[in-house]
């Protein structure tokens, strides 16, 4: 019987990662293979939870929920601010990534989703909150 994935294993991968749509966000392809322990956290619980039994070879889909991905939209997390209370360098424009330095010397990745003349709306939400995820998952190695 073939070796199976399980926790505490390290594993290689080569994935397809795209929305309900369709639309292609991540992939492997062309490059190394994802490596990660599995159950350590590493990644996103579902996928975690997609790999493990495989064998060396398997490939398979897995359909994630957001629950199990980067979690629901919390409508809190997107703020509009003043226009003048933000220092950019460039013309702010909605899709634009920014990182926040927080008083505590923290940063939050945050990106602009709204510019009107008056304020920038900012949005620390990853930006596959609330989004089922389609992943081709194909199991390349193990070490234990």
């Amino acid at each position: 019987m073939p070796e199976q994935a399980k926790k505490g294993d390290t594993v290689r991968v080569h994935y397809e990662g795209r929305l309900g749509d369709g639309q292609v966000f991540d992939s492997s392809a062309g490059g190394e293979p994802l490596e990660f322990e599995l159950g350590s956290g590493q990644v996103i619980a579902g996928f975690d939870e997609g790999v493990e039994g495989m064998s060396i070879g398997d490939k398979k889909t897995v359909e994630i929920e957001a629950a199990d991905a980067y979690g629901e939209r919390n409508e809190a997390l997107s703020r509009a601010v003043p226009r003048d209370s933000i220092n950019l360098e460039t013309e702010p424009e909605p899709g634009t990534s920014l990182v926040l330095q927080l008083p505590d010397g923290n940063e939050i990745p945050v990106a602009i989703t709204e510019v009107t003349e008056d304020s920038i709306t900012l949005d620390a939400n990853h930006p596959l909150a609330g989004q089922k995820l389609i992943f081709d998952i194909e199991l390349v190695s193990i070490n234990q």
